[in-house]
């Protein structure tokens, strides 16, 4: 199969460098997004807000921050370190909800960044490799006006390898990119989903030991 590859992108002419570009940063990029969503991250945030809901309704905030750290997921953490500060700040659901709500975005988008650049990396592989396959056919039709007898053959068999091997190596390159991009798309999504639910339920629970700032001021006065 290595000699193969190698006898196409000869053949294929100067289009295969910028496929094979292209194919280097698609490899790098879904490598590096499936360490970042399948080993740096799990699906079980709901369950360890399920485990801090006796602290969260008991009133032991520190103690929810403690074991929300000692989870080892970071997203929820945070969460949990920006709910508690709003709680013991006595601003109200509001502002508790404002500040998780800037963490779940923040989260979101490093969720799923660089994600979109698979589709289109696939894409640009595939046009370039039609682009390589226009090119292949002009030098090979063109070739026979000029060319003798002998060589006509030759120049036309040529112009065909390369139009037959840039679009087959860009499809080599779009097809593994398109079905990463389908598989760590549906995985950001589950994670975004499991921490939403997660930040939903923990917010719920903090919203009852946060007193609002008009009944704050009205302790104080009395």
């Amino acid at each position: 199969m290595i000699t193969q590859l190698g006898t196409m992108f000869q053949q294929g002419g100067f289009w295969m460098w910028p496929i094979l570009g292209i194919q280097i940063v698609t490899m790098a990029l879904i490598i590096e997004r499936f360490c970042a969503l399948f080993l740096g991250r799990s699906t079980n945030a709901r369950d360890i807000v399920q485990d801090l809901e006796k602290d969260i309704k008991s009133g032991d905030i520190q103690q929810m921050i403690t074991k929300a750290q000692k989870s080892g997921h970071a997203p929820l953490a945070t969460l949990a370190q920006v709910g508690a500060q709003s709680t013991l700040d006595l601003g109200g659901r509001e502002e508790l909800q404002l500040k998780m709500d800037e963490v779940l975005i923040e989260e979101s988008g490093r969720i799923e960044t660089r994600i979109g650049y698979l589709s289109m990396l696939a894409n640009v592989a595939t046009l370039l490799g039609l682009l390589g396959t226009i090119v292949g056919l002009i030098q090979a039709f063109s070739s026979l006006g000029s060319a003798s007898a002998a060589e006509k053959a030759k120049l036309l068999s040529q112009g065909v390898s390369v139009a037959m091997n840039t679009t087959a190596y860009g499809l080599i390159v779009a097809v593994p990119a398109l079905v990463a991009f389908a598989v760590l798309q549906t995985r950001a999504n589950k994670l975004s989903e499991d921490l939403n639910k997660a930040a939903l339920r923990m917010f719920i629970w903090l919203g009852f030991n946060v007193e609002t700032l008009p009944a704050k001021k009205r302790s104080t006065r009395a």
